[in-house]
C-alpha cells in the first residue's frame, strides 16, 4: 500500500511539473541542451520505517552529494534529458529505534528529464552504498553488525532558480543491511520526504 502512495506521489510531482512548466531560464536552455558539467547538493529528508520494520524507526538523513554528467539525451519526447553520476556522503541520527546515529557512501545515477523552458524538472535516482551503524546485537530486532550496505532511490521535481542554483524535493526510499553476514539480519526500510539545494557550474 505504501509503495503504491509512493507512485502516485511521483504522478502527481511528474503532472505538476508539467502544469508550472515556466519560462525560459536563458535562449540557450531552450534551444539546445547543454546542463553544466559538474553539480554539488546539500539534501536532508526525514525517513520513516516501512514494510514491516523490527522496530519503530524514524531518522533524519543528511547527504552531501557531488555529481558529473555523463550523457545527454536530446530528443523531442519527454525522454529528453541528462544522465549524472553521484557520490554521496551520508550522515543520519536516528531519532527513533535502537541504533543511534549511521554513517556512510552511496554511488549511483541520476536522471534528469528536461523540456525546452522548463523550470520544474523531474528526477529519479537511485545507487548502492556502505556505511556503518552502532549496532546493538544483543538486543532483538537490531542491527546485527556495525558494517551495512545501503540501497538508496528517489523521485521528485527539480526547481531551476537560475543557471547554477537548483531546488529538489521528493520523495527517498532507504535499505540498509549487512547482505546476511549475520543471523538474524533484520535489515531496515525507510521512506520519507527529501530536500535539496544544488550548486551548478
Amino acid at each position: 500500500m505504501k509503495i503504491c502512495r509512493v507512485f502516485v506521489a511521483f504522478v502527481i510531482l511528474l503532472t505538476a511539473s508539467r502544469m508550472f512548466a515556466g519560462t525560459e531560464i536563458s535562449n540557450e536552455t531552450a534551444t539546445v541542451l547543454n546542463p553544466p558539467r559538474f553539480e554539488v547538493a546539500v539534501e536532508s529528508g526525514y525517513l520513516f520505517g516501512v514494510i514491516n520494520p523490527p522496530q519503530d524507526y524514524e531518522i533524519g538523513a543528511l547527504f552531501v552529494t557531488g555529481r558529473v554528467r555523463w550523457g545527454i539525451l536530446d530528443t523531442d519526447s519527454w525522454l529528453r534529458g541528462y544522465n549524472q553520476f553521484y557520490v554521496s556522503a551520508i550522515a543520519e541520527p536516528i531519532f527513533r529505534g535502537i541504533e543511534n546515529h549511521y554513517f556512510g557512501f552511496n554511488f549511483g545515477g541520476r536522471y534528469n528529464f528536461v523540456q525546452p523552458g522548463w523550470r520544474l524538472n523531474p528526477y529519479i535516482s537511485g545507487g548502492l552504498g556502505l556505511g556503518w551503524i552502532d549496532s546493538h546485537p544483543n538486543i532483538p530486532g537490531a542491527q546485527g553488525q556495525d558494517f551495512t550496505f545501503n540501497i538508496l532511490t528517489a523521485a521528485g521535481i527539480s526547481y531551476q532558480l537560475n543557471n547554477h542554483w537548483k531546488l529538489d524535493a521528493g520523495i527517498l526510499y532507504q535499505h540498509l543491511s549487512n547482505g546476511g553476514q549475520t543471523d538474524p539480519n533484520p535489515s531496515l526500510n525507510l521512506l520519507g520526504p527529501q530536500v535539496g539545494l544544488d550548486y551548478s557550474f
